[in-house]
């Protein structure tokens, strides 16, 4: 990334300085342009289950920024020896979720490839005063999270045949589910800060938005929603490689407390179309928690911590 040339453009509101989650470009005084672009190989056995996860993940981006998706384009990279029909559910599985987002699905592009690649490039909209940034987080604010934790942790459980079957199917659920409900649920309050968490785990997109805001976020370990059992998989020990590269890379910037191993292990779980860190005025936690519980999450949302002045590290965990 460092040899790219930087660009600027008097239009572009947020570009890629802050590492945001989408890149948003002012089209006129009432309206700007949300772009984006996410894919990945598949997370699941299930062709029709991995085109909805790809293509929620992919749309999450828009809602993190507080838009709404209007168009998605297909990206396809596939082997030429598994038969069309795996391709045809996995885009199946994506063109759902792209109707229920209520964009349109317009064409795409594919590849032949060693393994399968699913992702959507997604074009959504915003009013420029109402951009919702992965910084702003203020003193006194209140987090919340909008799904539980540990997709990464039960996948891997998964994989070796340990899982249980009420386990796999809340991590399907999770992965699979729109952010758009809650967003739409928190639209009317003022958000400080939010972003979407994704492969980086809690830790790593809360160290983003603390980093950017210059605060520290303080997390309440036992309000922090998880699918069931991933605790207990991660003390045995089913942790994926990506958990230990985010615990590398932002380690330093986390004070555990007296945490158990097994929970900080989870915040450094990457997560496959997690749910939305969202920072508001404390004050109006309540009303948040209540506005998205009448929206009827698929999910379950919960106030996990709240923001200070900046201290010794970026994240504390109590």
């Amino acid at each position: 990334m460092s040899k790219l040339p930087s660009f600027t453009d008097e239009n572009l509101l947020v570009g890629v300085a802050t590492s945001d989650d989408a890149a948003v470009y002012k089209l006129s005084d009432d309206s700007a342009l949300i772009q984006t672009v996410d894919f990945f190989t598949p997370v699941v056995d299930d062709p029709y289950l991995f085109g909805q996860i790809a293509a929620a993940n992919s749309l999450s981006d828009v809602y993190a920024m507080g838009g709404t998706p209007k168009i998605a384009l297909n990206l396809v990279g596939f082997p030429g020896c598994l038969d069309p029909s795996i391709l045809g559910d996995i885009m199946a599985g994506g063109a759902d979720k792209v109707k229920e987002a209520g964009a349109i699905l317009i064409g795409g592009h594919s590849i032949q490839n060693d393994e399968p690649l699913y992702g959507l490039c997604v074009s959504g909209f915003v009013h420029p005063q109402r951009i919702w940034k992965n910084y702003g987080a203020r003193p006194g604010d209140a987090l919340i999270l909008t799904k539980q934790l540990g997709s990464g942790v039960v996948n891997t459980a998964v994989k070796g045949d340990i899982a249980s079957e009420a386990a796999a199917h809340e991590a399907a659920v999770v992965m699979s589910s729109l952010n758009r409900k809650a967003k739409e649920a928190l639209e009317a309050l003022p958000v400080h800060a939010c972003t979407d968490i994704t492969g980086f785990g809690l830790m790593g997109h809360a160290v983003e938005m603390a980093e950017a805001s210059d605060v520290t976020l303080v997390l309440e370990g036992a309000s922090i929603p998880l699918i069931g059992e991933a605790m207990d998989y991660a003390a045995m020990g089913l942790v994926p490689a990506g958990a230990y590269r985010n615990r590398g890379y932002f380690g330093d910037k986390l004070d555990p407390g007296g945490a158990d191993e097994a929970l900080t292990d989870l915040l450094f779980d990457p997560q496959t179309s997690g749910g939305l860190l969202v920072s508001l005025p404390g004050e109006l936690a309540r009303e948040a928690m209540e506005r998205l519980e009448d929206a009827g999450l698929d999910t379950r949302a919960a106030v996990i911590g709240h923001v200070t002045e900046k201290g010794e590290k970026l994240i504390r965990l109590t």
